[in-house]
């Protein structure tokens, strides 16, 4: 979509610039706060003089810098992504703020890769994936929430689900409400009231892990766990479930058969080759397709 609409910024047929629909950037900016009505003026003539798009001759003007452009063109086209400060949203989901980063860039290869190999409808793909890893601090719960964030992003129904019911996080990454979650629901209560909408990512909803209950492998291996899976497919099309360290809790093989697949986390000069070999091992025993391996070093 061209930038280029001088006869539609500041007004259109007799409406003043934030009312514009936001698909054009100079009311995306004005509507922001980045741009005032009359720098826009001044924008609009310098635009027409050097035959420059709108976004280039704000720029040129020095009116908005480098990342205010890029973040009313991700609005332009409808790639949600937030400022720092502008949410609860821990930084650490880099896919929520940094869109344009290295880290962002690899998070988008794997989703590639995901939906060729396991996320893909034309060729009766899963729709659940869990995120595992056999230790502490490799990077599982920082993978699943921004390969979330990046899934929302293109437009998929996404849900993230903290199956962590031992150490959870991601209400803490996302700033959520931990009353009720996956712990509650699996006892039987607060189905509706745990499933939490994410601001700014409408494609997105988060279970959280809830209260830590002291029987979290027994609930998951309850059938009503698969058959609530089953029933979270039909509304979304991608599941992104977050475990426990595999090393030491059964629960994220569990969780894993319950999937159907898991994507394998490694983290460089922290995890051990042999740990990871025997928790590929038990997962395929359990008949789990383990989609592929990622080597984090973020």
């Amino acid at each position: 979509m061209d930038d280029n609409n001088s006869s539609l910024i500041p007004s259109m047929d007799g409406m003043p610039a934030a009312n514009v629909p936001a698909r054009y950037l100079g009311a995306i900016l004005i509507d922001s706060g980045k741009l005032t009505h009359e720098e826009a003026e001044r924008v609009l003539a310098v635009q027409r003089e050097k035959g420059l798009r709108f976004g280039e001759a704000a720029m040129d003007l020095g009116f908005v810098r480098q990342t205010d452009l890029e973040y009313a063109l991700a609005r332009q086209f409808d790639y949600p992504y937030l400022l720092p400060g502008e949410s609860d949203i821990s930084p650490e989901i880099v896919s929520a703020y940094q869109p344009f980063s290295p880290q962002v860039e690899a998070v988008r290869a794997l989703r590639m890769q995901l939906s060729q190999r396991w996320f893909d409808a034309e060729q009766g793909g899963g729709r659940a994936l869990a995120v595992v890893s056999p230790g502490h601090g490799e990077g599982r719960s920082y993978i699943s929430a921004n390969l979330a964030v990046a899934y929302a992003q293109l437009g998929e129904r996404t849900l993230l689900m903290d199956a962590n019911m031992r150490n959870p996080r991601q209400h803490e990454l996302f700033g959520l409400d931990n009353r009720n979650g996956l712990s509650a629901i699996l006892a039987g209560r607060g189905v509706q009231e745990s499933i939490q909408q994410v601001p700014s990512f409408p494609n997105l909803q988060v279970i959280t892990g809830g209260a830590l209950p002291p029987n979290p492998q027994e609930l998951l291996l309850r059938p009503f766990f698969l058959t609530f899976l089953d029933a979270l497919s039909k509304n979304f099309r991608v599941i992104i479930i977050d475990t426990p360290a595999g090393e030491k809790y059964a629960d994220g093989q569990a969780i894993a058969r319950a999937a159907g697949g898991a994507l394998m986390v490694i983290r460089k000069n922290l995890s051990r080759v042999k740990s990871v070999n025997s928790y590929v091992s038990r997962l395929t025993g359990a008949k789990v397709s383990v989609v592929g391996s990622l080597m984090n070093d973020f």
